[in-house]
């Protein structure tokens, strides 16, 4: 699987990079919205993992842009800031939460869980 990370927080890039390179998936990893819409221009992702809050912009502005693509990538949003709310609206939208701090398990189980939607 061709994996997008999209976090401002080092640590958790590299984390995230190394676990899902460690599961056999090719991983590329950016830290700000607009690195991740140059990204997505040049090349096409199964799955983007991004967080929501970032220094240059919110994630969802890179959420909105890919759900308008014709050829949508999984979502996966990873943030200390998912409320309920927030989690209906991305579920109902087929977009997978993940509330920081999360485990790493749970993050293999989310990947499977939309490999087998």
């Amino acid at each position: 699987m061709n994996i997008l990370v999209v976090d401002d927080e080092q640590l958790v890039r590299w984390f995230l990079e190394r676990a899902l390179k460690r599961k056999g998936h090719k991983v590329n990893v950016v830290s700000s919205v607009s690195e991740a819409l140059e990204r997505i221009e040049k090349e096409s992702f199964d799955l983007v993992i991004t967080d929501l809050r970032m220094p240059e912009a919110n994630g969802t502005i890179l959420i909105e842009k890919l759900c308008e693509m014709s050829n949508q990538p999984k979502i996966i949003v990873c943030s200390a800031y998912i409320t309920p709310e927030l989690d209906s609206e991305y579920n109902k939208r087929g977009i997978t939460t993940l509330k920081k701090p999360f485990k790493l398990h749970e993050l293999d189980s989310a990947i499977e869980k939309l490999n087998n939607q």
